[in-house]
């Protein structure tokens, strides 16, 4: 019977693990492996993907329809904090491709089996807490520079915001304190939810290895979380739809980003 925990390293693996140095290069050849994996199975994984602009359309959806447009902005960027723990899935695909098993779209679904997982739903809460955070914060500084009324049309508002000082003050001020929010959720996830996946050494353990990380390739890191920000970006401009392209290559290319930068060998 499988042992379900969260901080443990039950099977006793962490000293066998260790965060490599890598270089900028190995950041893009990470994304390159990553898309070399989606050219094999795109439809299955686009189809798998589905789920997450279909969630996006509904967050918008909710916004137009509770009077919370000034919540649409941090709504999309907020997305990249909690988009490492959407993916595991997908994750679970590169690992079984790895080890030349069966990579059915059905086993993006089946990962939540995995004895690792209240770990994983661990660090997914951790990720969560730091979305719901972000959404008060952006929405306290709303209140604090214009009024606890929402934006009666989506049009004016960006005309303010675009033309007068305190819009300016909205987005200088909001998207410094989002890059905190989001440097946070990459410090956490970087490589701790594939980690997770592949070894199951606790919630704990993987946490301080994706900060590890972070410390021994700060640029690499840096650069690669501006990557992931940058796809789900431009995934979110057609209407959302193109998440189910860009999610399926960025989760791929986090699991190649991993395997450069920790090493589990024996």
């Amino acid at each position: 019977m499988a042992h379900f925990h969260v901080f443990d390293d039950v099977h006793h693996m962490v000293e066998n693990i260790k965060v490599r140095h890598i270089t900028t290069n190995d950041v893009f050849d990470a994304l390159r492996q990553g898309f070399e994996d989606f050219k094999e199975k795109p439809s299955h994984l686009v189809f798998a993907a589905m789920i997450y602009p279909i969630v996006g359309f509904i967050l918008f959806k909710w916004a137009f329809e509770q009077e919370y447009l000034q919540l649409i902005y941090p709504l999309v960027t907020g997305f990249a904090l909690v988009g490492p723990f959407a993916a595991i899935g997908l994750y679970e695909i590169s690992r079984r491709r790895e080890q030349n098993l069966d990579t059915s779209w059905i086993h993006a679904l089946t990962v939540w089996r995995s004895p690792a997982m209240p770990a994983i739903m661990f660090v997914g809460a951790l990720l969560v807490g730091l979305f719901v955070a972000w959404m008060f914060t952006a929405q306290l500084l709303y209140i604090k520079l214009y009024s606890p009324m929402p934006p009666e049309a989506l049009l004016p508002f960006l005309y303010d915001v675009l033309t007068t000082s305190k819009g300016w003050t909205l987005i200088i001020v909001g998207n410094a304190v989002g890059f905190l929010f989001a440097l946070a959720a990459l410090v956490v996830s970087v490589v701790s939810l594939p980690l997770l996946l592949d070894q199951d050494v606790g919630a704990y353990f993987a946490i301080k290895t994706s900060v590890a990380a972070f410390f021994v390739n700060p640029v690499q890191v840096l650069l690669w979380g501006f990557i992931v920000a940058a796809g789900l970006l431009l995934g979110f401009v057609p209407l959302m739809i193109g998440l189910a392209l860009v999610l399926p290559i960025l989760a791929h290319s986090t699991w190649h980003f991993y395997r450069k930068v920790v090493d589990t060998s024996k």
